[in-house]
């Protein structure tokens, strides 16, 4: 066999032969995932099935654990002798919960609100700061540059909780504590963003762009027409991871904010869990809806992002 184009013969590899012990390796893998994969996806499984459980049957079934809980934080500690009954199916389907939830309290969806008030504003701004930041990091030729990079990449890897302190003096200075802008100015200014798309740029060819400049382009054509086409897979990946972070958030509104009307979800769930568990666990899968069907769609964009930016040297 031989290639047409070049003319160069193609050795045409066979399947290799399952030999009994690769059979064997072969089996071995496959029950290793498949019991990583069952201990990963049980915890969803098991909130999405007993969310649509009767709070009668919830309390036969874990009671005991529930119990348990409310007195351990008391100080103490409580051992449970009785055995649980983990049950991933119920008896009967119950949707009271999602009634509750959905029309009879309005104060779960405000909360539910809340977090999309407070991440969406944070994800589109910190996208259009990082895009700017990133062209400049990846196109101005200074001798500060690699200087306020590295900045950028230690204040990205400090956690959240050392930076806390300078963001609520910062905060109080502008008069926004326990407000939406409390939350959000500090996330729009995020490092994250601006490392990631700036590793991103700086693989495009610089010869793309002495291309574009030769045909009249200034600056601003070269970033719409150039880089964020080729970065539109990136900003996608980051979008998501931002989106994901953001979402999950807690420390933020609990010292930015004081008004408990104004927390978002995130935050509500686990005051939620004191209450009515099968209200709990109806409001934990609504509240894992936005991050997974932003997952399932830009699933592709979010692989193709990452392993792009992780391919870049230096």
């Amino acid at each position: 066999m031989t290639d047409a184009r070049l003319n160069i013969p193609v050795k045409k590899e066979g399947k290799k032969k399952l030999t009994p012990k690769r059979v064997l390796f072969l089996i071995a893998a496959m029950l290793v995932l498949v019991l990583f994969a069952y201990l990963f996806l049980f915890p969803t499984v098991f909130t999405f099935t007993n969310s649509f459980m009767s709070t009668t049957e919830i309390s036969a079934n874990y009671g005991k654990v529930f119990s348990g809980l409310g007195a351990a934080g008391d100080g103490g500690r409580v051992y449970i002798g009785e055995r649980v009954n983990l049950q991933l199916i119920p008896d009967k389907v119950s949707f009271s919960q999602y009634s509750t939830v959905l029309l009879k309290s309005p104060e779960y969806l405000l909360k539910f609100w809340n977090s999309v008030f407070y991440v969406l504003p944070i994800v589109l701004f910190q996208l259009a700061v990082a895009s700017g930041a990133s062209y400049a990091f990846a196109r101005v030729e200074t001798k500060f540059r690699s200087i306020v990079f590295f900045v950028y990449i230690i204040l990205m890897l400090m956690p959240y909780q050392v930076t806390l302190v300078p963001n609520y003096i910062v905060d109080s200075a502008l008069g926004i504590l326990n407000t939406r802008w409390a939350i959000i100015l500090p996330g729009i200014f995020s490092p994250f963003s601006v490392f990631i798309l700036t590793k991103y740029m700086r693989r495009i060819p610089s010869a793309m762009v002495e291309a574009a400049q030769l045909d009249g382009a200034g600056e601003w054509q070269i970033f719409t027409k150039i880089h964020m086409p080729l970065c539109r897979a990136t900003l996608y990946s980051v979008a998501i991871l931002v989106f994901i972070d953001y979402w999950n958030m807690v420390e933020q509104p609990l010292i930015l904010l004081s008004d408990a009307e104004m927390y978002p979800l995130s935050v509500f769930l686990s005051r939620i869990n004191q209450g009515d568990t099968g209200v709990a666990l109806a409001i934990a899968v609504i509240y894992m809806v936005p991050p997974v069907l932003l997952f399932l769609y830009s699933e592709e964009y979010l692989i193709d992002g990452i392993s792009y930016s992780a391919s870049v040297k230096g």
